[in-house]
């Protein structure tokens, strides 16, 4: 993964020099994400696609004015694109931006296209065959997997290249023969990306939000499984799945198909030429991907053979010393036989990082704040070791009813419903999570739950499959845990596999997410509580702790477009609003710990109450959201 920044449109009249202070300026901001190299490129104005008239291009004469050589001609330019490089596949010669190379069966002239790319594309080969087959022998000028999107682009357009890709994504593409620049997001928005607007009309696209805040009043996040289009000067939807398409999945569970789904999307993320590891929490999710990487390394080494590091997979846990996750971790990884490195934060050690992790995060929600908190921690011991690429388990719960409140799911509709909603907000939530405060040291994190081949067999699974029985013996994931439930050669140890789910902001310890609390009661007084909804008029901090985070946020990211890239709405143990209403007991215990749904084995007493705060401030907006039971 790296870091992407594109500024187009600019205001006219603006000289080269000008563009290229700001641009490395802004691409410096997250240079943590690309520390390997940086790359710059500067486009003059040239014609312009209205000029050029439908269906013409710019000849190579003026595709060699247009790009501006970096020693250059002084004048006006027009766009600017930064790449911030970190190198996973090919190091030696990927480096980005990227330049069309010569292709005449296509019509695709030497530097005619540029690319700057963030993520990964797993099938790039394959791709590269079906373009010969499709009459576009294209002959790359580098080893990078994403140099195969400026002939997918040119053979079959943005939504549909977009949609033959199998990987995470994010990229800025320029076309030298229009005039045409657009970016797109992969399926589920794996990859951090915004979209915001200059006070001057110009357009700006980056990776991480403080590359644009300063200078964009208006910023969003960039809509997942979408385009956006200079043309049109709007998104285009390329990602339409058949489960999002309002009609309830019948598919039966077949776990033979779901395993082998599972097991392919995990070899797909093993595409690596820099030592990698997995992060074990000892929850199912992650040992199940410690346990596929493991076995299929040892199958390479078997008949291939490995190189030094990769002979045994490493894998890393965090916790506070006694935590359950790091038992769960270790035993997971005797089991498995991965070398493990268990690695432990004190409260202390925690509580320094958080304005850290919000600036890295670039977010205020409370339980992204918890859990990414000791993940930013991890990460930085994972890069001193040399590793640049982990596993990661994340989307199983949104995608398999993993989160304790779906014990409460009233039926297969609602619970369909939600997993929907609750996979359509992983680009908020999880997904920037993983993805920030990994590259907050330069460690990039893959996530096989979200491969998009792997969603198209689980999600349309009738979701009466996924409903929770305790009573038969089906609990939370109950056909992910039976579909690895193999006695004859087993994944994972029993207890592992059949382990209650656990949040990572509570598996790394249950003292973690009391000492914010109480940290956080320390830090704002309750007269400033009592009138949060002056300073915070939207999504006003529901607790001292959301307030604590939001002042940080406010604090580096002041605009109201800033905030807004974080929804309101009210949650328990992760839920979204909807399933507020689905249990009397969730009333006054709307909090982000899966210990707030009382079918947790250390589940909060009857005293807990989440308005304890508002109560004693004076607030008059205690359970405001008005649900009925």
């Amino acid at each position: 993964m790296c870091g992407i920044l594109g500024i187009f449109d600019v205001a006219p009249g603006t000289t080269q020099s000008t563009l290229r202070a700001k641009l490395i300026e802004c691409a410096r901001r997250m240079r943590h994400r690309g520390p390997d190299w940086s790359g710059y490129q500067l486009i003059s104005q040239g014609k312009d696609k209205q000029e050029l008239g439908a269906g013409q291009h710019a000849s190579s004469e003026s595709l060699q004015r247009l790009c501006i050589a970096e020693h250059g001609v002084r004048g006006a330019a027009k766009h600017a694109i930064a790449h911030e490089r970190l190198a996973i596949i090919d190091p030696e010669s990927g480096a980005q931006p990227l330049f069309a190379a010569e292709c005449k069966q296509a019509g695709i002239e030497e530097g005619s296209i540029i690319v700057a790319a963030n993520g990964e594309i797993y099938n790039y080969k394959e791709l590269y065959e079906l373009l010969k087959k499709e009459g576009v022998p294209y002959e790359p000028n580098t080893g990078s997997d994403c140099e195969v999107l400026i002939p997918l682009y040119v053979k079959f357009g943005l939504e549909k290249a977009c949609s033959l890709l199998r990987g995470m994504f994010s990229f800025i593409i320029y076309d030298q023969r229009t005039g045409f620049y657009g970016a797109a997001r992969d399926h589920i928005g794996i990859t951090s990306l915004y979209l915001g607007r200059g006070s001057d009309g110009s357009v700006w696209i980056a990776s991480e939000m403080k590359s644009l805040a300063r200078d964009c009043p208006d910023v969003e996040q960039f809509k997942p499984g979408h385009c956006w289009r200079s043309d049109t000067q709007q998104y285009a939807l390329w990602y339409a799945p058949t489960w999002r398409s309002g009609v309830l999945p019948s598919t039966p569970c077949d776990f033979t198909k779901l395993r082998e789904a599972f097991v392919k999307a995990v070899e797909r993320r093993m595409m690596s030429d820099v030592p990698w590891g997995v992060l074990l929490s000892g929850g199912l999710d992650s040992s199940l991907v410690a346990s596929v990487a493991q076995r299929t390394l040892t199958r390479k080494a078997q008949g291939e053979g490995a190189s030094s590091w990769m002979s045994k997979l490493h894998s890393f846990s965090v916790g506070l010393k006694g935590s359950p996750d790091l038992e769960a971790a270790q035993k997971a990884a005797d089991h498995i036989g991965t070398q493990h490195h268990p690695y432990t934060f004190t409260l202390q050690e925690g509580l320094d990082a958080v304005a850290e992790v919000v600036h890295h995060l670039e977010t205020y929600d409370v339980t992204t704040i918890r859990a990414a908190t000791p993940m930013f921690l991890m990460s930085r011991k994972i890069k001193a070791m040399g590793v640049k690429m982990v596993l990661s388990g994340e989307g199983a719960d949104e995608i398999l009813a993993g989160y304790l409140y779906f014990h409460k799911a009233p039926n297969k509709q609602e619970l369909h419903a939600e997993l929907i909603d609750k996979v359509a907000q992983l680009n908020i939530y999880d997904c920037l999570r993983a993805n920030k405060s990994t590259m907050a040291w330069g460690v990039e994190a893959r996530v096989p739950f979200l491969d998009a081949d792997f969603l198209e067999v689980a999600m349309n699974i009738d979701p009466k499959e996924k409903m929770i029985d305790v009573s038969k013996g089906r609990i939370e994931k109950y056909i992910l845990r039976k579909a690895f439930d193999t006695p004859d050669d087993p994944y994972l140890p029993a207890d592992i596999l059949w382990r209650q789910k656990e949040q990572f902001s509570d598996g790394v310890g249950y003292g973690w997410i009391d000492a914010l609390r109480d940290h956080a009661d320390a830090q704002v007084s309750d007269h400033q509580f009592a009138v949060a909804k002056h300073r915070f008029p939207y999504n006003t901090p529901a607790t001292k702790e959301a307030y604590y985070y939001r002042q940080i946020f406010d604090g580096i990211y002041p605009s109201l477009g800033a905030a807004r890239t974080i929804p309101e709405g009210k949650s328990i143990a992760c839920s979204t609003e909807r399933a507020l209403a689905w249990d009397a007991s969730f009333r006054g215990r709307a909090d982000q710990s899966g210990r707030s749904v009382g079918v947790h084995t250390a589940a909060y007493d009857a005293s807990f109450d989440v308005d304890a705060d508002k109560k004693k401030a004076g607030r008059d907006d205690v359970n405001s959201v008005g649900l009925e039971f």
